[in-house]
């Protein structure tokens, strides 16, 4: 057979990467597929003397490259959504494949990309976009397939959980852990999209979609950062025996789905407590296997290289079969292949999102008060009346001012009800606002 042809837009730190791993294991990855794989071109606005470029067409000139008849696969490592998007989309209307590590591409206009690519005969690839070099897009696209997933949470994304590990290992403040994040090259310039969970929404949208069958919703993820969390409040949690990282959560419930990323308090005992580092780990509960967990490198060149690689592999055995079975051109081909999000198109569920103030979650909340007798049975007296239980309650010496820290753990509870319980705390004479409030998850299967 001839070999199959592949385009590479940009050349950093993963299109170089996989430019790399192509090169270095020719000859491993033409036993696995049956077929030679030849890159024809790359799209870069720059010069890498560092890899061999040899026979491979350069040029700024991503749209044209895309057009050419010499292209069977389109690798996008560009990056952002604006570019990226009408590149794919040129991509995928001249019936190219496409393989993409762009999470935001895809949950902001992933439902018209791959309803396009459907349209087109051609696939979108992209077990990049999420967690890097774990396979959980193709865990649960396809490993996972016979099972209904009831929830899953993850932890996607290095950056904030470097910067977690090191508030509670070191007792460090959050902005000194993110200038050292930024100095390794773990955090960008303007971090943004990581502290404030921008980056983990996307992922989450993505995983969301695969896991329960519904359109990509980026817009209706519930989104709170990390940037507003003290290391007094990580040294509180890691006291009451719980660990807080930055999670995404996905959970189907009878009246709808709860998205949303946020700190979390998770006991220490829990597996995904215990990821360090830039190393990103996601747990699924589904109703046969259970509880199953997935752990790896999330970013970096190697990893992500890796899955753009493994991305290539499969769609040049998709375009094999079609070959072989001079399938090329039908419509209907595209149905033998896994959809992009693991239901067929047109099984797709319209579920209702749920709103913040409709979701449910345990708390950990830490008050300010006056050292005064009957401040705490004022505080439990509103609780109560909002039908809010405490599980733990953790009292420290007076502080600044005369100030006394109290933290309570409490059962999960209607957002809404708590909104309006802390509402109320706020208004007590011997409370200093605001209330901090972090969720707190078990993970109980």
């Amino acid at each position: 057979m001839k070999p199959v042809r592949l385009a590479i837009l940009g050349l950093g730190t993963v299109g170089g990467g996989a430019l790399k791993l192509l090169q270095e294991n020719a000859a491993e990855i033409a036993r696995r597929t049956g077929r030679d794989i030849q890159i024809t071109h790359v799209g870069t606005r720059r010069p890498r003397p560092d890899l061999n470029l040899d026979g491979i067409a350069q040029s700024e000139d991503l749209l044209s490259i895309v057009r050419q008849d010499n292209v069977d696969i389109v690798i996008e490592v560009i990056g952002g959504t604006s570019q990226a998007h009408d590149v794919v989309l040129e991509a995928i209307r001249h019936g190219k494949h496409v393989v993409t590590a762009n999470k935001a591409l895809l949950a902001e206009h992933g439902n018209e990309l791959f309803k396009e690519a459907e349209q087109h005969n051609v696939q979108i690839a992209f077990e990049a976009a999420v967690a890097g070099g774990i396979p959980i897009i193709k865990v649960m696209r396809e490993g996972l397939a016979a099972n209904k997933i009831e929830w899953l949470a993850g932890i996607i994304n290095g950056t904030g959980n470097f910067i977690m590990t090191e508030m509670r290992d070191k007792g460090r403040a959050f902005a000194d852990v993110l200038a050292e994040a930024q100095a390794l090259g773990y955090a960008e310039a303007d971090p943004t999209f990581d502290v404030e969970g921008i980056d983990a929404a996307h992922k989450l949208t993505l995983l969301a979609s695969i896991a329960f069958g519904i359109p990509l919703q980026f817009d209706k993820v519930y989104t709170e950062g990390i940037s507003k969390l003290t290391a007094q409040d990580v040294s509180y949690a890691e006291e009451l025996g719980y660990r807080i990282k930055h999670l995404g959560v996905a959970r189907r419930l009878a009246h709808g789905i709860e998205l949303r990323v946020h700190p979390t308090l998770i006991p220490e005992s829990r597996l995904i407590a215990n990821v360090n580092g830039v190393k990103n780990a996601v747990l699924v509960q589904s109703n046969a296997v259970g509880p199953s967990l997935y752990y790896g490198a999330g970013a970096g060149a190697g990893p992500t290289a890796s899955a753009v690689v493994a991305d290539v592999l499969d769609l040049v055995r998709f375009i094999s079969t079609q070959s072989l079975t001079g399938q090329e051109n039908d419509q209907k081909t595209n149905a033998s292949y896994v959809p992009h999000l693991a239901f067929q198109p047109d099984a797709l569920e319209n579920t209702p999102i749920l709103a913040a103030d409709q979701m449910t979650t345990a708390y950990y909340l830490r008050l300010d008060a006056e050292d005064h007798p009957g401040v705490l049975a004022e505080v439990t007296s509103i609780l109560s009346r909002a039908g809010i239980n405490i599980d733990a309650i953790l009292q420290k010496p007076a502080q600044d001012q005369g100030r006394v820290p109290v933290i309570l753990l409490t059962q999960p509870v209607l957002e809404a009800n708590m909104n309006e319980a802390i509402a109320q705390i706020e208004k007590l004479a011997a409370i200093h606002a605001p209330v901090v409030r972090i969720r707190l998850e078990t993970l109980d299967s």
